[in-house]
């Protein structure tokens, strides 16, 4: 394959992700746009009105601002970390009504934005605010900066990545590895062997890793490991939720993990390993403060001077303005010289793939990075922290949820098609399976199995014959029954909710669901559980880098 013939799978890819953005905004527009405020309000895309908690200063040039709900309480939404939104204000007479900023975390009915401005704004006490979800195009700007990246890159290791991901390298067996290591003693031979390919593969090593086989773990023994010999390694994910999962579970291998960008949850396992909480711990963090508010009153001092003033106050407004713009540039001097320490002293810094385009990040290299979920993430996003980067790992498992692409169109010509899965194909010898799974009975276990997997797969003896009481003479006999509705009536629906923004419709079947609730029931009982019980499902959406 001649580099034209490798280019055109990225410009093929640019055109798909180009339909799918157009897509995208035109499904904005008609659910969340074009309704007027009581109607975005009641579907979730709207919070207001809300009572202002909180103000301060972020990293880099940007303040933040922490909202409450004071209205539909506890109700579900559609707002997620890492949307952007647009915080406004009715109130009469305000000037720019309207600042824009990303979510940075959502905790019940409380939210933090990121604005994108040096200073909240003025009118923030004058109530009347909300918060409106904008489009997220900066993904899509990331996703196609990163594809023309690739395209141009030539005689570089990022040439031969690009390379390798669409010629492929004629290897069709895995090779023999020396053994992993103390950090792969607890693993499993397939785990072990994983483990030593991602340390010892020269350019992709790739985990292919079926429900329950210990993926996660696996991926942390082999990041553990390979911090004893890299300064840093870049560990990825396509949502936030699994980034911070990530996080969690690195910083309890007893690394130093830095997380970039936002967090799914308020959760001191994760927030205490951001950037900004980091950079707060800092001794300097204090000097920094106290400088960045110095600057703002500068600015709001300066900013008294409106357009009728004489020769003498506009001498006093620019000066004004030169003392906020030297305070700026010092506190920024400060940050950064903090956040190169905090981030040179990482052993993993984790983000979601868009999150790797951080400004943070924006001079980093990587010897490695890690891309969990590969099978969930689109192809344009990997590139991102791929272009960072000599070594690539992906772990994910194909054979189970794809990336949404809400153009079918797009979806059908290839850009429902991962990278993962490509390298599947194109890179056999790279690929290595997880084959002990330790979630399900081996009877659960055994269509999939065979279906997806070849039969390859075994259940370790801890979940292999487990059920779900013992010594009762009434057990069920099969952990596996199927029950034939056919010609019961039982019709599917569409369903049709504030989630459709965020992923295609689904389909439901009341009269199943209610079939097997009395399933449910009856087992339950069975299981000495009280008749009261419920569930609660949280509404869908995903985690926005």
């Amino acid at each position: 394959m001649n580099r034209e013939q490798e280019l055109a799978h990225f410009q093929r890819l640019k055109m798909l992700l180009l339909q799918e953005k157009e897509a995208d905004y035109r499904n904005f527009l008609e659910l969340v746009r074009e309704n007027p405020l009581p109607k975005r309000v009641e579907e979730g895309y709207t919070w207001f009105p809300l009572n202002v908690l909180n103000t301060g200063f972020s990293l880099g040039e940007k303040a933040f601002i922490v909202v409450e709900r004071t209205s539909r309480i506890n109700e579900p939404h559609q707002l997620r970390a890492g949307q952007p939104v647009s915080l406004f204000t009715l109130a009469p007479d305000a000037e720019q009504p309207e600042k824009q900023g990303v979510i940075n975390y959502v905790e019940r009915n409380r939210m933090k934005i990121i604005l994108n401005a040096r200073d909240v704004p003025d009118w923030i006490q004058a109530g009347q605010i909300g918060v409106d979800m904008l489009f997220d195009d900066r993904s899509y700007f990331e996703m196609d900066k990163a594809l023309d990246k690739v395209m141009q890159a030539k005689g570089d290791r990022l040439a031969e990545l690009r390379r390798l991901f669409t010629a492929g390298d004629g290897q069709h067996t895995p090779l023999q590895w020396p053994e992993a290591g103390k950090d792969a003693a607890t693993l499993n031979p397939s785990q072990q062997n994983a483990v030593s390919a991602i340390l010892h593969h020269r350019d992709v090593a790739v985990v292919h890793g079926p429900p329950g086989t210990g993926k996660t773990t696996t991926l942390v023994a082999a990041i553990k490991a390979l911090s004893q010999t890299e300064q840093t390694v870049l560990v990825t994910a396509p949502s936030n939720t699994a980034a911070d999962l990530l996080t969690e579970r690195l910083a309890a291998q007893g690394l130093n993990v830095v997380r970039i960008g936002n967090v799914s949850r308020v959760d001191e396992a994760v927030i205490q390993h951001t950037a900004e909480a980091l950079l707060a711990a800092h001794p300097e963090a204090k000097n920094i403060k106290k400088v960045k508010i110095a600057a703002a009153e500068y600015r709001r001092q300066a900013a008294r001077f409106k357009r009728n003033f004489q020769a003498e106050d506009r001498r006093e407004r620019t000066h004004l303005k030169q003392q906020a713009r030297e305070l700026d540039d010092w506190a920024r001097t400060l940050e950064d010289r903090v956040m190169d320490e905090i981030l040179s002293s990482a052993q993993a810094i984790t983000c979601t793939l868009v999150g790797a385009a951080h400004p943070l990040l924006e001079k980093r290299r990587f010897r490695t990075c890690v891309i969990d979920e590969a099978a969930q993430a689109l192809e344009p996003a990997c590139w991102i922290p791929i272009a960072k980067s000599s070594r690539v790992v992906l772990a994910g498992d194909p054979f189970q949820l794809p990336p949404t692409v809400k153009n079918l169109d797009a979806a059908r010509n290839g850009l429902s098609t991962t990278l993962i899965e490509r390298c599947l194909d194109l890179l056999p010898g790279h690929v290595h399976l997880l084959t002990v799974q330790y979630r399900m009975h081996q009877a659960i276990m055994a269509f999939s199995n065979q279906y997806f997997y070849g039969g390859i797969l075994e259940a370790h003896h801890s979940a292999a014959h487990r059920t779900l009481y013992l010594n009762d003479p009434d057990a069920i006999e099969t952990s596996v029954s199927f029950i034939d509705t056919a010609g019961c009536g039982f019709e599917e629906k569409l369903q049709e909710s504030i989630g459709m923004l965020h992923r295609n419709p689904s389909r439901f079947n009341p009269e199943e669901a209610q079939l097997l609730v009395k399933h449910l029931k009856g087992l339950l009982h069975r299981m000495g559980f009280p008749e009261r019980w419920g569930t609660e499902t949280p509404p869908p959406g995903p985690d926005i880098g």
